[in-house]
């Protein structure tokens, strides 16, 4: 009798794994600091002169979108983790989403530097994947 072999697809494992960190360090980071009142402390430091986007209403602050920006862009990387890791077929697409919110995130988003360039290198990764 001859045994069947079940060989599962190669997948993007490091992509995952690192994308997945990143994205929860992201939600982590900016729900702690929102949760905790962290915003209130830095407040005074950060609401003064430092904005991000001049337009109509003038000086945006960075405070004023950055926790919401902070958790929806940990969010996207957790679920384009996720979608990266189950269907690796689309594995470059899903890095660049990774890699676009990961960046977007470390420029606008005070999610922190190192989970922003984990999420940057997950993305990379993604998008260098091959099977």
């Amino acid at each position: 009798m001859k045994e069947s072999q079940s060989q599962s697809a190669p997948k993007p494992t490091a992509a995952f794994a690192l994308s997945l960190i990143a994205g929860i360090w992201m939600l982590g980071t900016r729900g702690l600091m929102a949760g905790f009142g962290w915003n209130l402390v830095m407040r005074g430091h950060w609401m003064w002169g430092h904005g991000i986007t001049r337009g109509m209403g003038g000086v945006i602050p960075v405070l004023f979108w950055g926790p919401w920006f902070g958790i929806i862009a940990g969010i996207i990387v957790l679920l384009a983790a996720v979608i990266l890791y189950s269907n690796p077929s689309k594995a470059q697409s899903w890095g660049v989403v990774i890699l676009i919110v990961s960046v977007l995130n470390l420029v606008v988003g005070m999610g922190g530097f190192l989970p922003g360039v984990l999420g940057i290198i997950g993305g990379a990764l993604a998008i260098a994947w091959r099977p």
